[in-house]
């Protein structure tokens, strides 16, 4: 079992009432971390550490936050294993899967610190005689990045990373799910040496997830928002954050479709909706969700991609054999299992898998998934994915947005024109041609539409979400007023 503290300006400390929780291991209940639990006067104080900070931070120059934003990926690197472990132990990834989020946090990183001479204004042309006018990006002040369990490295990287290279502070709030992985990402940033405060780290019990976040939102010092996770939850932060009028980024909820037309390559399109709809047990945002298929090639999709499905194994994740770990809760198997008797009460086919036992659940093929059923619409996040048989393109592009979410999507067909054509009327805030639903770069715009949030990550995008454009004039000469 690993202790796990607080990190407020500078200090790694507990709260201030002394209150813990833990986090048990999915698969064997054990207790693998005991975690200090923020009070609302731990909220208070990170907000106002990370507003002293933030009048150091913003003043610091461009090529000196690089080098503490690369300094940080190295560190990270450094301490691969310890992530892994962590991660691992917390949400029942596998290995690999935590190694991969090491190295794409990392990279987030640099690509953050890249981004710290990128910010850039404009010189606007005035009417004014003598006046120069610009368009100047500067800090916004500070940013609040409420993290997910799933991807945890990557995720709780990415909603700081960005922010700290266009000059603000930043408080993650943890998962309670991974504290101590997400404890980590504040590790190596503040050995880095941003400086007291930059960086804060606050834990809470699940039970007081609610009014903890709240807080923040509602505190004077916090100018930014960003959350992933559910689009229940990511509604009800929006509300909040509108009645202060505070700018939230919201990464939520998805249904990916996967388009598979009747001039598919069927091979590569199984191996590709196999990744995406089973890979860290379909605990994605990204996930493949819905398998939107013509009836022409349907009946070979589903025979190989079953047959694919069946030489997967879930389970334990330090087994190698197991190359899809664990669910995160026996609740998520519970929500499963319901999905399952429900499709199939209504006449949707087990191609593969089945009912999850615990927190181990098979990959899971329905075929025959009508819009009757729970799992056409609702969001499984599992390694259950809805195989729906359609006649012919157009049919395949009115399914595919048929659904509140519009996150990610992918097209499978053998002509790149038709490819570009039917991806263009698919309303998704991402959208791959032959390659899967799950795929992501730290340059690349990430978000959705709809219910799927608004908002993106990545690259240069995130200096528009995370800075204020401010007109600034300088009056070179004399100026004529009217009295």
């Amino acid at each position: 079992m690993t202790s796990v503290s607080l990190l407020i300006d500078g200090q790694w400390c507990p709260g201030l009432g002394n209150a813990t929780f833990t986090r048990n291991n999915p698969l064997s209940g054990e207790v693998v971390s005991q975690v200090a639990a923020s009070s609302l006067e731990d909220v208070t104080r990170t907000a106002e550490a990370a507003q002293r900070a933030f009048e150091t931070w913003a003043q610091v120059g461009p090529g000196e936050r690089r080098a503490k934003l690369n300094k940080a990926a190295d560190l990270m690197e450094a301490r691969r294993q310890a992530f892994v472990d962590a991660m691992v132990d917390e949400t029942g990834a596998t290995p690999g899967w935590a190694g991969f989020n090491v190295s794409v946090a990392a990279n987030v990183l640099r690509e953050s610190a890249a981004l710290t001479t990128q910010i850039q204004g404009d010189v606007i042309p005035s009417n004014v005689p003598g006046n120069l006018a610009m368009g100047v990006r500067v800090p916004c002040g500070v940013v609040v990045g409420i993290a997910p369990w799933n991807a945890p490295i990557i995720l709780g990287t990415r909603a700081i990373a960005g922010p700290l290279a266009c000059g603000n502070s930043v408080i993650l709030k943890a998962s309670e799910m991974c504290p101590r992985t997400h404890a980590l990402i504040g590790e190596v940033l503040d050995e880095a040496g941003l400086g007291a405060g930059v960086v804060n780290v606050i834990h809470n019990d699940p039970e007081q997830a609610a009014e903890v976040v709240s807080a923040l939102i509602e505190h004077p010092a916090v100018r930014r928002i960003n959350f992933t996770g559910s689009t229940h939850v990511g509604r009800i932060i929006a509300e909040q954050a509108a009645r202060h009028l505070k700018p939230v980024l919201l990464e939520l909820g998805g249904k990916a479709p996967f388009l598979v037309l009747d001039d598919a390559d069927i091979d590569a399109a199984v191996e590709a909706a196999a990744f995406g709809a089973f890979f860290n047990q379909g605990q994605i945002c990204m996930s493949t969700e819905r398998l939107i298929v013509d009836e022409a090639v349907a009946d070979e999709f589903a025979e190989k991609l079953a047959a694919k499905a069946k030489a997967l194994r879930a389970g334990d994740p330090r087994d190698d054999s197991n190359a899809l770990g664990t669910l995160v809760t026996a609740a998520s198997g519970d929500k499963l299992n319901d999905l399952i008797d429900d499709a199939t009460g209504k006449g949707a086919r087990l191609a593969s898998g089945g009912k999850a036992e615990g927190v181990v659940m098979q990959p899971t093929l329905l075929d025959g998934v009508t819009s009757d059923m729970r799992l056409y619409s609702e969001e499984s996040f599992g390694p259950l994915v809805a195989m729906i048989r359609v006649k012919g393109e157009e049919e395949a592009i009115r399914i595919a947005n048929d659904s509140e979410y519009g996150l990610s999507g992918a097209v499978f067909t053998r002509d790149s024109a038709r490819g570009l054509r039917v991806a263009g009327q698919v309303v998704t805030g991402i959208c791959h041609i032959n390659a899967p639903t799950v795929h992501d770069e730290p340059q690349m715009p990430f978000g959705g539409v709809k219910s799927s949030g608004y908002g993106r990550f990545g690259g240069k995008a995130v200096i528009e979400e995370f800075t204020d454009l401010r007109w600034m004039t300088l009056q070179n000469g004399p100026r004529q007023y009217p009295i």
